[in-house]
């Protein structure tokens, strides 16, 4: 409960003068309408400043013990906001011009006239208010928008990160796409951190992982004797997540015919445990990702059209790493630093050939396939630099070629020379023409300018590679 003193604002006055003092407090409080505190020196207003932090300040420079500009000091260092003015007699503008160059709002020689003082306190006050309702904006903002996981400052991440940021604070259903191995799990932990729901736990279900009578009960609860086994209740996950986030990884392989119990959940916010009669309202914000052809599947007869508009209320589709490839240097240092302290092997570094190397790859398994590549190379490399061959998987072979030659050409001698150019070339133009399109943001008609080629070539060579430009948007 904020009682009316709570709420009026306070000054602090400090000085060695005691009739002073009590002039000061008898004006200030006519004309102002504020609380008024006094102490006779800095130490003394040290201590009622941290017991009850006041608005405004209006210290004298020269005191007794600690002087105005140490008190100053001190007072920053406890509350920043806090607006201080300064009293200075005969002899100390030296200081009083001192303590505005260490942050203190203005000063006054004494003697002063009272309007004078009173119309600087009242706009004192206002710039205490202002910076005190733009920390409390900055930390509302940090709650809503905290640092996420995400490594990377490309512009297409900045976008989806953005998109995150704006859709956490709503309940609105999400459905998260994109490839494997793009982040579609860390996505929606930052919408959940950035959510009212932060403080409970968020609940991940990995649909494929479940057969389908375990996941009906896992989701939904039963009760005692619902079916053989069932020897107690049980409370299922959306239960569990109540008040919470409840993640349906790879949605696009939940069976038929839970999409059906599913869909009863999103539209009527209640669930119905096997075995159980009466329906539970629960407040589950549900999220959703896949990296299928979810219409494909609607076509197919395998996902139920009107599940999947439920689910698609707000959709986020996570950038591929050939699409924010720019990142792929920043991604690399940061998994570098995880695995070297993993593995306890500090000082290791990368090679500038190394870095042109990872630049160079196609990444089919994004994020996570770089990951697991820096991981191994960090394990298995030998001296205090990663080198190109580091980054080679002798069983996947996939270390793609430069410019130049090939970065690994022992692998090629395994082909015909035919399949070798076809694959060489293959390698080459899907990341030439990843690159063009991350330099132009996805804009074709610029890349296929920056290419030195006509927009319908460039298309042509987009379908053979099956390369879409909305991944580089």
């Amino acid at each position: 409960m904020v009682t009316q003193e709570d709420s009026l604002e306070r000054v602090l006055i400090v000085d060695d003068q005691r009739d002073l003092l009590q002039l000061l407090h008898k004006v200030i409080v006519k004309k102002c309408g504020c609380e008024v505190q006094t102490a006779v020196s800095g130490d003394a207003g040290l201590e009622l400043a941290t017991d009850r932090c006041p608005d405004v300040v209006l210290t004298d420079i020269k005191m007794p013990g600690m002087d105005g500009l140490d008190f100053l000091r001190r007072l920053k260092s406890l509350d920043p906001t806090i607006t201080t003015l300064i009293m200075t007699g005969y002899g100390t503008i030296e200081m009083a011009v001192r303590a505005l160059k260490e942050g203190a709002y203005d000063f006054f020689e004494k003697p002063f006239d009272n309007d004078h003082i009173v119309h600087a306190i009242e706009r004192a006050m206002e710039r205490t208010r202002l910076l005190r309702e733009n920390k409390t904006l900055q930390q509302r903002l940090t709650r809503q928008r905290p640092e996420t996981d995400f490594i990377g400052r490309s512009k297409q991440l900045t976008r989806t990160i953005d998109l995150l940021s704006r859709l956490a604070p709503s309940s609105a259903t999400v459905l998260i796409r994109g490839e494997s191995g793009t982040g579609k799990e860390l996505a929606a932990r930052a919408l959940h951190s950035m959510s009212d729901r932060a403080q409970n736990k968020m609940i991940i279900v990995n649909c494929p992982a479940l057969p389908e009578h375990i996941l009906e009960s896992e989701l939904f609860g039963y009760k005692k004797g619902a079916f053989t086994g069932a020897e107690q209740d049980k409370d299922g996950l959306f239960l569990e997540a109540d008040g919470s986030t409840l993640l349906l990884d790879e949605i696009a392989d939940i069976p038929v015919s839970i999409q059906t119990k599913l869909l009863r959940v999103l539209q009527e916010k209640e669930i119905q445990p096997l075995g159980q009669t009466r329906t539970i309202k629960v407040d589950v914000r549900v999220l959703a990702s896949t990296n299928q052809n979810l219409e494909a599947k609607i076509e197919r007869g395998e996902f139920r059209e009107d599940l999947f508009y439920r689910l698609n209320v707000m959709t986020v589709t996570m950038p591929s790493l050939a699409a924010i490839s720019s990142d792929i240097p920043l991604l690399a240092q940061h998994f570098l630093e995880i695995y070297a302290r993993e593995y306890d092997r500090p000082g290791l570094e990368f090679q500038p050939e190394a870095l042109q190397c990872l630049l160079r790859r196609p990444w089919k398994g994004n994020i996570r396939e770089l990951q697991n590549t820096i991981n191994r190379a960090v394990l298995l490399s030998h001296d205090n630099s990663i080198t190109p061959a580091d980054l080679v998987d002798p069983e996947a072979g996939d270390c793609t070629p430069s410019l130049g030659g090939l970065i690994d050409p022992q692998r090629y001698l395994t082909m015909s020379y035919k399949e070798a150019k076809q694959e060489v070339v293959k390698c080459f133009t899907r990341t030439y023409l990843a690159q063009a399109l991350t330099a132009s943001g996805g804009n074709v008609s610029a890349a296929s300018r920056s290419c030195g080629m006509e927009r319908q070539a460039l298309q042509r060579l987009m379908r053979r590679y099956t390369i879409k430009s909305r991944d580089f948007r």
